[in-house]
């Protein structure tokens, strides 16, 4: 009895959080989404969403791009796990990785500035190469460079930590039993890692889904995203049902990627 009174008291901080901060503001939108701009009960905001060729653009376009990042980031990350998983003294090398994210990413967008701008640090240096000045801020290309950086850590971080929990004695069976080091990777060690390349995909491709300062500040608002509409909605046009529909199908897509990325080991294990 006093065993189950304890677990409830130690319960009650977490269900005070969970209904605080993410049923209750959950609710609201939902709430807030099926009503106008005037206040009305109405599926309205629905409806222009899925027939506006306007939102349905920026679907397709934050779904590329976060697509294409989450790309890049595994393309970076998976090695860069891999070597520093197998450096001596890697938890350091590991620490000098994670320490950007320490930084806030608003000084992060304006230090890129510094460094793409038409008078800033790339261009000058193009400059003594020989090489006229070059539109690098304000870009497809800058959002996905600036994007891609930013994530790398939260990529390699559950990767390396997948590769760090692989038993040597399984790879060591795999070069005895004849396998090359690409073979062992194929084989082997990938298959092994599989749940911290999920893992990374979830913490990749679902913030960027929803990514808006960079789209203004890097992409120079040539990259609109459904961020950038829910920022346009709350922020300017103070149409926050329309806003908040937006938000539940951004919601819907992140709970949808992360059924896809889960862990179905574990769960025909618990079975």
């Amino acid at each position: 009895m006093n065993n189950n009174r304890q677990t409830i008291s130690y319960m009650v901080p977490y269900a005070l959080w969970i209904g605080l901060f993410v049923l209750l503001p959950l609710i609201l939108m939902v709430t807030q989404s099926v009503q106008n701009i005037h206040h009305q009960w109405t599926f309205v905001n629905y409806t222009n969403f899925f027939s506006s060729g306007t939102y349905l653009k920026m679907t397709f376009n934050s779904i590329f791009y976060a697509l294409l990042v989450t790309f890049l980031t595994l393309l970076i990350s998976y090695p860069m796990a891999y070597i520093l998983s197998k450096l001596k003294h890697s938890q350091f090398w590991l620490l000098l990785v994670i320490l950007p994210t320490w930084v806030n990413l608003l000084l992060k967008a304006y230090a890129f500035i510094g460094l793409l701008a038409r008078e800033g640090t790339v261009n000058q240096f193009l400059g003594f190469m020989g090489i006229a000045p070059q539109q690098l801020l304000f870009t497809d290309a800058s959002f996905i460079l600036v994007a891609t950086y930013i994530e790398i850590p939260f990529m390699i971080l559950p990767i390396y930590n997948s590769l760090a929990e692989i038993n040597p004695s399984l790879t060591n069976a795999a070069h005895d039993l004849g396998a090359n080091a690409w073979q062992t990777l194929r084989q082997v060690i990938i298959p092994l890692t599989l749940n911290g390349i999920k893992t990374g995909i979830q913490a990749v491709f679902i913030p960027t889904l929803s990514l808006f300062m960079l789209t203004r500040l890097i992409g120079g608002n040539r990259v609109i995203t459904l961020g950038t509409a829910i920022e346009e909605h709350f922020m300017v046009t103070q149409n926050w049902g329309m806003g908040s529909t937006i938000g539940i199908i951004l919601v819907l897509a992140m709970a949808l990627t992360m059924y896809l990325t889960r862990d179905r080991k574990k769960k025909r294990r618990l079975r």
